[in-house]
């Protein structure tokens, strides 16, 4: 039995969520503080992974990372990044892909926090960055906990969206999802139990840390 799957199964789970975190803190803050006639279509634009079948994100992410497409051109061109079939191209398919499952509990945070405790910062000369970290952050735990490792666990099972632009290459894109796809290609049932097995068990570690850690967080604010 290979590990390999799931050691490239984290690694990109952990960038994913690294780079969405940075991506969607101000756009969560965004959408939390404004009331621009443009939030609802920013709101369903970036929500749309939720509802589109991986298999329909996955087609036209590896149509726009193709060498064919302009964007795939200019990264290997200007960067020599293939992000067709590499483990680059896994790391961006999968910001598309986890994008709402990072954004959606930050900006909830976001617009749970008291109105008055932002304006009390404000006055008190903070910027809004300052009040973002220092502030707003530290007050809603719970929010970012959940942002951070359900993100993780969703890319970790990530199926459709990396066979169709990663592929199948071993240390590369072989993550472990598409190893038990393959087993059950070639009726290796046992491999695939096992398998699956673990990322069941993955799975319910990671969603049951969630609930300790809000549930623990709700008893020390007497929620």
């Amino acid at each position: 039995m290979s590990y390999e799957p799931f050691l490239l199964s984290f690694e990109l789970a952990a960038l994913t969520a690294l780079i969405l975190f940075c991506i969607a803190l101000p756009l969560a803050w965004y959408l939390s503080q404004t009331s621009s006639r443009t939030k609802p279509f920013l709101e369903a634009l970036t929500a749309l992974p939720i509802v589109l079948p991986p298999s329909v994100l996955g087609f036209y992410l590896l149509w726009a990372f193709s060498y064919n497409s302009p964007l795939g051109q200019f990264f290997e061109d200007t960067f020599g990044v293939k992000l067709v079939f590499s483990f680059t191209g896994l790391v961006v398919a999968s910001c598309f892909y986890s994008l709402p499952f990072m954004l959606q509990p930050l900006q909830n945070g976001f617009e749970s926090l008291n109105k008055n405790m932002l304006e009390a910062s404000y006055i008190a000369g903070k910027s809004r960055l300052q009040t973002v970290f220092f502030v707003a952050l530290p007050n809603m735990k719970p929010a970012v906990m959940t942002a951070i490792i359900v993100t993780f666990a969703h890319t970790v099972g990530e199926f459709g969206v990396v066979l169709m632009v990663g592929g199948s290459i071993p240390g590369e894109t072989k993550v472990a999802s598409v190893a038990i796809y393959e087993m059950v290609e070639t009726m290796d049932y046992t491999s695939a139990h096992i398998y699956s097995a673990i990322m069941v068990g993955i799975s319910f570690v990671v969603l049951l840390s969630v609930y300790i850690f809000n549930a623990q967080q709700n008893r020390r604010l007497g929620l």
